[in-house]
């Protein structure tokens, strides 16, 4: 199975990063974590998304809070998949980071979730490899259908308590 790369522009993206590591670690697919800035660290940023199909990578995501270029300059050294998390700031609750990520100019594609999404990033990566992985289609059929038992039981519940 091809690995998942999560970079993140600096380590005070983890708590959110970590919600896309569990979402990985839940479907079994193999990933690494690495720090790297778009800004403070260039070259290995670049090295990193020039090798990562030669390294068995399948699709990438790249947290970044702020002026959030990580994604982009990703993207613009790999034709992997690479997937946008914008991660929430204190001056404009992320949406600097939001623009920053979906604004990519054509021909440099980066997929983007919500502002904080780390979850649906490692679905969204999931469901790309799952393209040719029937083993992990069929996880990410269960998981779905798991999802949706969970609803209707709290539907259940509530209609339940109203009941009373």
């Amino acid at each position: 199975m091809k690995k998942v790369g999560i970079i993140m522009g600096s380590d005070s993206d983890l708590p959110i990063v970590r919600k896309a590591a569990q979402q990985l670690r839940q479907l079994d697919i193999p990933f690494e974590v690495h720090v790297y800035s778009a800004h403070r660290t260039p070259e290995e940023a670049r090295f990193f998304s020039q090798n990562a199909r030669e390294n068995g990578f399948g699709a990438l995501i790249a947290a970044a809070g702020m002026a959030a270029h990580l994604a982009g300059s990703i993207a613009a050294n790999t034709t992997l998949p690479v997937i946008g998390i914008p991660i929430s700031g204190s001056r404009l609750d992320g949406l600097d980071a939001l623009l920053s990520t979906v604004q990519m100019p054509t021909g440099i594609p980066v997929a983007t979730v919500a502002i904080d999404g780390a979850a649906n990033a490692a679905l969204l990566a999931a469901q790309i490899l799952a393209v040719e992985d029937p083993a992990l289609a069929k996880k990410l059929d269960e998981k779905r259908r798991a999802d949706a038992e969970k609803v209707l039981e709290k539907d259940r519940d509530i209609l339940a308590r109203l009941d009373d």
